[in-house]
């Protein structure tokens, strides 16, 4: 799951989510705030930040508003751009360089994974700075990654089938969240950009793509 099941009405709570659902859900709002962190350290002197989300996703507004305050507490701006369809990512992307946006940040979204590699070549055609929610973005050539680890929610997800399987009720299985969380920087882009990453910032990083 990602964002808050409780306030999406798919579980009753965390920890008795009562009817037939339970799982694994992620700190989506709580990333958002590092992710901003991140950005801040490693391109100072961005003072406005596009943060990209999907309309149609109902936990767009609980990381839209932790953005805002994250940037709000380190003096930058931040201007929400929506996208929902391939076309819209485009004008997402024109209007960020009509506004001279200095920085970007992705929202935790199905549909802007689907479409990791427009988006970080519309970055990178568009010398734009960038981070998101899972290191696939990284991969595809993205300057930096932050969020869960997808590989530790599986295996959560795997130990509560195994679980039930074994003939645990789900009703008695409580909403876990994953804390595991990876970093990922991808020097290759941030030498394309012009960006030095210093050691203090690499010496965070779980991987750091050369």
């Amino acid at each position: 799951m990602f964002g808050d099941p409780v306030k999406e009405g798919l579980v009753d709570s965390l920890s008795r989510p009562g009817g037939n659902s339970t799982g694994v859900t992620i700190f989506g709002p709580a990333a958002v705030t590092k992710r901003l962190q991140l950005l801040h350290a490693l391109v100072p002197q961005g003072a406005v930040t596009a943060f990209l989300m999907n309309p149609n996703n109902p936990n767009g507004n609980l990381e839209m508003k932790a953005a805002q305050a994250a940037a709000a507490s380190l003096g930058r701006q931040i201007v929400v751009l929506s996208a929902s369809s391939e076309s819209e990512l485009d004008a997402a992307f024109a209007s960020m360089v009509q506004q001279r946006i200095g920085t970007l940040v992705g929202a935790s979204d199905p549909f802007l994974f689907n479409r990791r590699d427009q988006i970080v070549s519309l970055a990178a055609r568009h010398r734009i700075p960038a981070i998101y929610y899972l290191r696939d973005f990284a991969h595809a050539g993205g300057l930096m990654a932050y969020g869960n680890s997808l590989t530790d929610m599986y295996r959560l997800v795997g130990v509560y089938v195994g679980r039930i399987l074994k003939g645990e009720k789900t009703t008695d299985l409580p909403v876990v969240q994953s804390t595991k969380f990876e970093f990922v920087i991808n020097l290759q882009t941030a030498r394309a950009l012009g960006i030095e990453v210093p050691n203090s910032i690499q010496l965070l990083a779980d991987e750091v793509i050369e």
